[in-house]
Formats: C-alpha cells, sequence, structure tokens
C-alpha cells in the first residue's frame, strides 16, 4: 500500500497516461488503496488540470482525455530516453520541422535527467548515424541545449567563436532567439563587448558557458528574429548567401507544399496580372545544384530570373537530363 499521497498520485498518473481506459477496481488493486481513496485522489488530479473522464458501471473506469491546456507529463525511464534520444538526433542539424520549440524542450528533459539516464542517452547517441540531406552543419545537442537555457532563462553567454576565415574571438552576449534556416542554426543576440546586435552560426560557436548574470531583453530593431538574420545575412558579402528570383506556373499552395522551406515561401501573383502563378523570392546559401535539383521535382514549369549561377546550372541539368533520355 503506498501511503505517500504525492508519491501515490504520480503513480496514478502514469498509469491513467498509458491510453486505455482503467476499471476502478484495478486502479485499487494496483495502488493498494480503496477505490474510495481512488475516487478522492482522482478528484486531486482534476484539481491539478488533468482531465480524467468517468465511465459508468458496476466497476466504473478513468481515461485521460485531451483537455484544453497541457498538464505536466510523467515519463517513466525508457520513455523519457527514448524521448531525449530523439530530440538530440534533430537538434543537432537544422531539419525543417525541427525548430527552436524542440530544442527548449530537449533543454528542459535533460536538466532533470537523472545522471544515469543522460549516460544512456549519451551512448545511445554516439552509437547511431543520423543519414541527413545537404550539407547542414552538424551541432553538439549540448550547444544548443546551453543556448536555449540561457534564451529561456534571460542569462548571459559567454562563448568563443571561429569567424569564416578562422579567426578566435571570446563573446560576452545577451541571448535572444535561436532561429533555424532550415539547414542551420543562428543565434541572435546582443554582444556587449562590441554594443550592437549580431547574429552568430550557432555550428561555429565553442565552449557556450552561462555566466548566471541576468538581463532584461533589449528591444531588437526589426522586432522578429528571424527577419533580424534575413536582413543580417543580405548585408554581408562573406555569408555564401545569394537571392532567388523564380517565377512558376502553378498555384502558390501547391509550390509551398513541395517546396524546401529552407529555400522560402512562394507569393501568389497580384490578382490584376490575371496569371494563376506565384513567385519565389528568397535568400539562401544551399548549393545551386541543390537548388536546381529542388526546383525540377516540383512537378510544375517554371522560370528561373536569378542569381546568373543558379539560371546555369538549371540549364546544364536540363541538358543532362535530356541527353540521358536520349534526347
Amino acid at each position: 500500500m503506498t501511503t505517500d499521497t504525492p508519491a501515490r498520485l504520480l503513480q496514478l498518473l502514469s498509469l491513467l497516461q498509458t491510453p486505455r481506459e482503467w476499471p476502478g477496481g484495478e486502479l485499487s488493486d494496483r495502488l493498494g488503496v480503496s477505490r474510495r481513496t481512488v475516487r478522492r485522489d482522482i478528484d486531486r488530479l482534476r484539481e491539478l488540470g488533468y482531465p480524467v473522464q468517468a465511465s459508468k458501471g458496476s466497476d466504473g473506469g478513468y481515461r485521460l482525455v485531451a483537455g484544453k491546456a497541457m498538464p505536466p507529463l510523467v515519463l517513466d525511464d525508457e520513455e523519457a530516453v527514448a524521448i531525449a534520444v530523439g530530440l538530440r538526433a534533430g537538434a543537432g542539424h537544422a531539419l525543417e520541422g525541427v525548430d527552436e520549440a524542440s530544442v527548449r524542450a530537449l533543454a528542459k528533459l535533460e536538466q532533470v535527467l537523472p545522471a544515469r539516464l543522460r549516460h544512456r542517452v549519451s551512448v545511445l547517441q554516439a552509437a547511431t548515424t543520423p543519414l541527413t540531406s545537404g550539407d547542414g552543419a552538424s551541432i553538439a545537442p549540448e550547444t544548443l541545449t546551453v543556448i536555449a537555457s540561457t534564451v529561456a532563462g534571460q542569462e548571459r553567454l559567454r562563448f568563443a567563436y571561429c569567424a569564416k576565415d578562422g579567426t578566435q574571438t571570446r563573446r560576452l552576449a545577451e541571448p535572444y532567439r535561436l532561429v533555424s534556416t532550415g539547414r542551420r542554426w543562428y543565434l541572435v543576440a546582443y554582444d556587449l563587448d562590441r554594443g550592437d546586435w549580431r547574429t552568430f552560426r550557432v555550428d561555429r560557436i565553442q565552449d557556450p558557458f552561462a555566466t548566471g548574470a541576468r538581463f532584461t531583453p533589449r528591444e531588437l530593431p526589426t522586432g522578429s528574429a528571424a527577419e533580424y538574420l534575413r536582413r543580417s545575412i543580405q548585408r554581408r558579402p562573406d555569408s555564401g548567401e545569394y537571392e532567388l528570383d523564380v517565377t512558376f506556373d502553378a498555384p502558390a499552395e501547391f509550390v509551398a507544399t513541395r517546396l524546401s522551406a529552407s529555400l522560402g515561401t512562394p507569393v501568389a501573383h497580384p490578382p490584376e496580372n490575371g496569371e494563376n502563378g506565384c513567385r519565389l523570392h528568397s535568400s539562401t546559401s544551399d548549393p545551386v545544384e541543390w537548388v536546381a535539383v529542388r526546383l525540377a521535382m516540383l512537378g510544375c514549369e517554371f522560370s528561373v530570373q536569378g542569381p546568373p549561377e543558379l539560371v546555369e546550372s538549371v540549364r546544364e541539368l536540363g541538358g543532362r537530363l535530356g541527353r540521358a533520355a536520349g534526347g
């Protein structure tokens, strides 16, 4: 019999999180308490925000259902390890659909994982190799979780940074947001040594250290970290980024569902044009050869206005495919 009420509530919650209905008698036997105590514990869980649904019948039953808010979850060891490994695998590469929210979740989970489980997670990740596409740089999940924690906690961050030319510097910054472009992670932060906003490629950040010093977030000039990053990349000639200008003979919704998110979002032609097409005007650092292949795979007619390197790459790809088909 479990006499410790908090421990019993956690055990009851763990059982209810299994997707099934639990008869009252079975819960009573599992917990070693009376059915009346089970009913009182169910009421306590409801008061804490857990939507527990009861069914009528000779024995009655209880099931945890979806509610209006996300209540805390209770995970066993195997579940916690599985989630941590999955989040780490995704966080190490700026993959589509894996954004700052997943990194924050990983940071929260690893903060409370016991040492024995953290060791299991590290061993499992070291023994596996993810198959990723493109040239997105690999990042240690620990680097992302440290940065995400300082963003969430409004805590100053100290780190070493390696510039494109190999120059090594030490930085003290007020981290604002992590931004994923779909292939790379960037940190938007206020650089205290330079007295201005800066963007840092996370794969070039080394030895990030949370100083413990709190700060009040400053107002970002553009209001949006993603917009600030876009403008910052456009201003840097050495960033490896270039401007895409492509028109499509297809609706914007059709193109958007088939186009990589890292290449941007197409915009429909103005209604007055009378055309059922769209245009993509964005920036990317993806190799032009890769972009040419992605455009060719969309399944619609398109025309490349720029850059000239992409125009040439599309022309060469078209010729190569024609020759391969005997044309």
